[in-house]
């Protein structure tokens, strides 16, 4: 056997001495994962990889694009998709282990940050949120700040983040922030996917290196995919697992690795990186227009990647690492447990209050639509300017009462792309335990309360006054309460739209085509009585907050005035109630106030609803993940007593 082998295996039992401290051992056997279409064909995305990791130490995970390093790392973290298939073993501490909260972070490659904050507000809110409640408040501070000052952001340190509206700190250094509030807690098992990615060198270098430090102080297995690390970060790692089209090339020690390759024809030539080197050889995806020295001869990457797999299936490496996994998986450790975290009403307050900073300081949030609402109701006032009671003002007040209820509010929607922000950040923070969804929709809805009163209270008194609509403080309260409700109303019904339609452009449209159907059915452009039942009448009507909206408004303005007109030489006196049981045709019979209630109940049904579409995803999604997988394992097992020439239903032959 190599003597560099024989030092590898020693190696690796001298750390069986270690297993019964503080830490987490993660396995992973014959682990293979497969993304299934709505026709049943499923591609293979990980082969049968086999692998561990150990506390204070960090396993690089190694490839090409397309090599399945994203999705081992989702697979381990339990973060795989609903169209995914995975089989095999994944053990924590030799237990079958849900993680949960305080046992595990994920660092995504997308850096998802509220941009609007500083890089000290965002580390110190996040801190009030995950540090559990026996912590005070200073020490929660001294927490972020020494996180901060381990990931070399103390010049940045108040300096906001940015976004698509401003800018901010680099996108390296959105990284590092990225990683600094998921190490927070930390956290037994920390994934990291790409943690490099948008940093030079010597950045990449410092960060890695404060991960390393971390992880050894506090006993953190540390799993990171790395795309291409330079020389300096490639030595840093403890162990190397390499793949290629979802297949184990290499899985050992990485200072190893160079030799794995040489003694199969494939060395790294002098002053070349090894991840360079490695990843040149095993890319297929220029297969065509590349070859690779094998000796005398040159090879097709396909055929070299063959060659390494086959070798390392037959290396002493690859057996101790199987007896690795093995030994590790029978040692029965500890159960993880859940970590504890801040209160119900500290994650409502800090969520609240964080709400709001960002509302503040995002101009596209609230104030930009304050500034149209105020050249609109000015456009409004100067429109139907000092309204006088004739008869022939009937009609100007209706159209006045409808654009304010049905166009102040459609514009709504423009605080759409706020709403998807929100949801991505939820979204992250959500999956990595940070808080539960009712705080996060009480947090929500309580920030946005004084924002909606300014931008539409203001507005709606220019217009009001301006118009010179029936001056009482009845009245005035009545119609400014209403457009009060009815923002809020379209701020819940486009926030239940960005949780299932996550897409600005898409969002907006189908946000704009929802408040366009209730428009139509809301009583004015058609008459009620004249509204087809079928659909139209039963259900739409009723359901649609336009139609409460306009009776109250209708009924605030109408009700209690006289008209004149003349009839015949005469002048008449027609009266409010019957212009709108003649005219409008709507129903008299209940007060303003039952349609002002059914407005509020319907924001607290819409809100409710937000809350349950967001809790059923969660459950459904590994009810259809085991669902597709029991599907995939009938039709394998179907597959196996089928002739050759015949194929299940669903299943490419």
């Amino acid at each position: 056997m190599d003597e560099r082998v024989d030092v590898e295996m020693h190696e690796v039992r001298s750390n069986g001495s270690r297993e019964h401290e503080n830490g987490v051992h993660l396995t992973w056997e014959d682990l293979t994962v497969m993304a299934s279409n709505s026709k049943g064909v499923h591609r293979i995305i990980l082969d049968g990889v086999t692998g561990y990791a150990q506390p204070g130490e960090i396993l690089a995970i190694m490839g090409p694009s397309g090599c399945g390093k994203s999705t081992l790392l989702d697979s381990l973290a339990g973060r795989l998709g609903s169209g995914m298939i995975q089989t095999g073993n994944i053990l924590v501490n030799g237990r079958r282990q849900t993680l949960a909260f305080g046992t595990s972070a994920y660092v995504t490659q997308e850096d998802v940050l509220m941009t609007t904050l500083t890089v000290k507000e965002a580390v110190y809110y996040s801190a009030q949120l995950q540090l559990p409640q026996s912590m005070s408040l200073s020490e929660k501070k001294e927490r972020a700040e020494m996180t901060i000052k381990e990931m070399g952001l103390q010049e940045v340190i108040d300096t906001k983040i940015g976004g698509r509206t401003s800018t901010g700190i680099s996108g390296g250094q959105k990284r590092r922030v990225s990683i600094c509030i998921e190490v927070l807690t930390r956290p037994h098992l920390l994934f990291l996917d790409e943690p490099t990615s948008g940093l030079d060198s010597a950045a990449s270098y410092h960060v890695m290196k404060r991960i390393i430090h971390l992880a050894q102080h506090e006993r953190i297995t540390v799993l990171a995919s790395i795309h291409q690390p330079s020389s300096e970060v490639f030595e840093l790692f403890d162990n190397l697992c390499l793949l290629s089209s979802g297949k184990t090339v290499y899985f050992g020690r990485t200072n190893f690795a160079a030799e794995f390759f040489a003694r199969n024809g494939f060395p790294c030539p002098p002053m070349r990186n090894p991840s360079d080197h490695f990843l040149r050889t095993i890319n297929k995806d220029f297969d065509e227009e590349t070859e690779i020295e094998c000796g005398e001869k040159l090879v097709a990457t396909t055929e070299v990647i063959d060659i390494l797999v086959d070798s390392f299936k037959k290396s002493d490496t690859c057996r101790e690492t199987k007896r690795r996994v093995e030994h590790i998986s029978h040692m029965e450790g500890e159960i993880v447990k859940r970590g504890s975290q801040a209160s119900f009403m500290t994650q409502c307050s800090v969520l609240t209050k964080r709400s709001c900073v960002n509302m503040h300081r995002d101009l596209g949030y609230y104030w930009l639509r304050l500034v149209i609402y105020l050249v609109l109701c000015l456009c409004i006032g100067t429109m139907y300017f000092n309204i006088d009671d004739s008869y022939a003002s009937i009609q100007a007040r209706g159209s006045m009462l409808m654009f304010v209820a049905g166009f102040l509010t459609f514009m709504s929607i423009g605080g759409f792309p706020s709403f998807v922000e929100d949801m991505k950040i939820f979204g992250k923070e959500r999956l990595n335990g940070h808080y539960g969804v009712t705080a996060f929709i009480i947090g929500n809805t309580l920030s946005s309360i004084p924002y909606i009163g300014i931008v539409s209270i203001i507005p709606a008194t220019i217009a009001y006054f301006l118009v010179g609509l029936q001056r009482s403080a009845e009245h005035y309260f009545y119609f400014v309460a209403v457009l009060y409700v009815c923002m809020i109303l379209v701020e819940s019904m486009m926030m239940i739209v960005a949780s299932i339609v996550p897409d600005y452009l898409m969002g907006i449209i189908t946000g704009a085509g929802i408040q366009g159907v209730m428009m139509l059915s809301g009583g004015f452009f058609q008459l009620r009585n004249k509204i087809p039942k079928p659909i139209w009448r039963y259900p739409i009507y009723y359901i649609g907050f336009h139609t409460y909206a306009n009776e109250g408004y209708f009924k605030n303005e109408f009700l209690g005035m006289n008209f004149k007109r003349m009839n015949g030489g005469k002048m008449e006196i027609v009266s409010g109630e019957d212009v709108m049981k003649d005219i409008w045709e709507m129903n008299v019979s209940y007060s303003k106030w039952v349609d002002l209630g059914v407005l509020i109940g319907m924001v607290v049904f819409y809100r409710v609803l937000f809350l349950i579409i967001i809790k059923s995803v969660e459950k459904i999604k590994p009810i259809v993940r085991g669902y597709v997988a029991r599907r995939a394992t009938n039709q394998a097992r179907l597959v196996m007593v089928l002739p050759s020439n015949m194929s299940p239903l669903g299943a490419t032959p």
